[in-house]
């Protein structure tokens, strides 16, 4: 069986826009995808209003835990995802890399908050059709 793509989020704090887009993909490609998540300066936990923004379309992320950015995490994916780290994020070749321009949730309200989380649904949807259609499951 063919490996999984795999794909990394990463933004400065891995506490909202990075968890939020985790959580969308583990959703929505059903295990079809390896996920992770990591930020270039980690906080001590993720939004509190991201966790309620994803609690109200049936996702729970309050397990989740902001996690350091390492090079391994980068060299082990296929698709870097980056949402406002700019230069801090590793760049190795034959990696796929997209910078997404979203609003930073930090110290935002529950109505800019779900502006984000949808925002982060409609790339997530177009990024799952892509790697699903490049690596057609269960065709040789």
């Amino acid at each position: 069986m063919a490996e999984l793509p795999s794909v990394l989020f990463v933004c400065v704090h891995n506490a909202g826009r990075s968890q939020m887009a985790a959580g969308w993909l583990a959703e929505l490609a059903a295990g079809r995808v390896e996920i992770r998540s990591a930020g270039s300066e980690p906080a001590s936990e993720i939004n509190p209003v991201a966790v309620e923004a994803m609690k109200e379309v049936g996702i729970d992320i309050t397990a989740e835990r902001p996690k350091l950015l390492t090079v391994d995490a980068v060299r082990e994916s296929d698709v870097v995802i980056t949402m406002g780290c700019g230069d801090t994020c590793p760049i190795f070749p034959g990696k796929r890399y997209e910078d997404w321009e979203l609003d930073d949730p930090a110290g935002q309200g529950i109505e800019a908050v779900r502006r984000v989380r949808d925002e982060i649904r409609r790339r997530v949807e177009s990024l799952l059709a892509e790697l699903t259609t490049s690596r057609p499951l269960g065709q040789r």
